[in-house]
């Protein structure tokens, strides 16, 4: 006979898997991934204030939100975004090479960030509302953490390599890339598992702020840097951001 605090075959089963159920679902969202990404662009001379981003759906709860403002120094504000969100800036800015002090990027993350459905961002630019401009507006869910980040600006070259981080888990590392050439028409490539999401290369003859955004997930504790290879030949200024799910 079957003790009494024995469970039935069956109802031992059904516990079983509803307690692998849960534990998936735990380790699912404790894992951080790519979210909503869109890039506003306005090229020299047709810009407009403020700049807003194209509507993306992102999550309710839970994400880590990163974004740019480059273009011109004078236009250098806050973001805002549709769900109030607290942004803090990472860093400071830089200024580009061989532009004087007209022209600089910020970058600015929101941790424990609300979302839904048509989430917008915007810049406004009260120094010159029609210069060039490009913001990444990107997503992280499930990212509790900002684990490390890296900032360089290496001298022009061939292959350009960003600054490493180090991460203590399962991680979703976000790299931007930010030409600095001159030039109208170029390409650029990541490497080390790196897979481009957004950019804006091909630019209009009036210019614009050119840039490259890519993804890779880890699924372990490491080191990692990514590595840019473009033409033609110039500097970029480099990000690496490490996000991890809340530990």
């Amino acid at each position: 006979m079957r003790k009494s605090n024995e469970m039935p075959g069956r109802t031992r089963l059904f516990a079983t898997l509803l307690f692998s159920a849960g534990a998936a679902a735990s380790h699912a969202q404790s894992v951080t991934e790519l979210g909503a990404h869109t890039l506003i662009t306005h090229s020299e001379g047709m810009g407009v204030s403020p700049a807003v981003s194209d509507p993306i759906d992102t999550a309710a709860s839970g994400s880590a939100f990163i974004t740019f403002n480059a273009g011109y120094a004078s236009n250098s504000t806050r973001p805002q975004d549709s769900f109030g969100n607290r942004w803090k800036a990472v860093g400071g800015p830089v200024t580009y090479r061989d532009y004087g002090d007209t022209f600089s990027v910020q970058a600015y993350v929101a941790m424990n960030a609300k979302g839904g459905a048509k989430h917008t961002l915007r810049f406004d630019k009260p120094g010159d509302p029609v210069g060039e401009l490009t913001a990444p507006f990107i997503e992280v869910r499930n990212a509790g953490v900002l684990q490390d980040v890296a900032q360089n600006y290496p001298q022009p070259g061939l292959v350009l390599t960003s600054g490493k981080v180090t991460t203590t888990g399962p991680a979703t590392l976000v790299a931007v890339w930010w030409g600095d050439g001159g030039v109208k028409r170029m390409t650029t490539q990541p490497s080390e598992g790196f897979t481009m999401i957004d950019s804006y290369l091909m630019l209009p003859d009036n210019s614009g702020v050119q840039a490259a955004v890519a993804v890779r997930q880890v699924d372990q504790a490491g080191t990692y840097n990514v590595s840019w290879i473009g033409s033609p030949i110039q500097g970029a200024i480099l990000w690496l951001f490490a996000f991890q799910a809340n530990k």
